[in-house]
């Protein structure tokens, strides 16, 4: 196999290929692609080319390029108007329940993995994660040092902007939201059997 020029994608190759790029977060570098497909790089990328002029022959509103050391899709440079009136249309959108929730504990428990957050809220959370990245509400601020080194997310200054605060000192505590023990007292004696006893 060596030194021999690598032949047309099968179909189900392209199709894998489409489908691993769609998904991908950052640019796939074709050793990645290679590994995971089971083929070599040099064919990789010969298929990504192929795709690539394909997309160009039939005026798609996207393209597949290379960009850092990697291959990822991206919208068409000319039909950049229609794409920039969408996202800002979705900038002023309100942010669901779900969101607001994942963007306090972010704020309050910073910088936190995505892992960290969905154990609060007890489901997963990686959807509305890049929803607040997109909307520029939070951003990867570091790696967890911890085996996996997973991503670690903070607020930015649009969330700042957004709240009208200068730093993150200014958030108002914690404290102000969780109710005096009597009151837990008093909820916790109405969910056991016979509820609250009579005073």
């Amino acid at each position: 196999m060596n030194g021999e020029h690598p032949g047309p994608a099968s179909g189900e190759t392209r199709r894998a290929l489409e489908a691993l790029l769609m998904v991908s977060e950052e640019p796939a570098a074709a050793s990645l692609l290679a590994q995971l497909l089971e083929t070599s790089s040099a064919a990789v990328e010969a298929s990504c080319e192929e795709l690539a002029a394909g997309y160009r022959a039939e005026g798609r509103g996207f393209e597949l390029v290379r960009v850092a050391g990697g291959w990822r899709f991206q919208s068409a440079p000319d039909l950049a108007p229609y794409v920039e009136r969408f996202v800002l249309e979705g900038q002023t959108t309100r942010l669901s329940a779900a969101a607001l929730e994942t963007l306090a504990i972010v704020a309050y428990r910073q910088p936190v993995s995505r892992a960290q957050v969905a154990a609060v809220r007890g489901v997963n959370v990686d959807g509305v994660m890049r929803t607040l990245q997109v909307r520029g509400y939070v951003e990867e601020v570091a790696r967890d040092p911890g085996p996996g080194q997973a991503a670690l997310f903070g607020t930015t200054t649009t969330f700042l902007e957004r709240l009208g605060l200068n730093s993150l000192d200014e958030l108002p505590p914690l404290g102000d939201f969780v109710p005096d023990a009597a009151t837990v007292e008093t909820f916790e004696a109405g969910l056991r059997p016979g509820g609250l006893a009579p005073e």
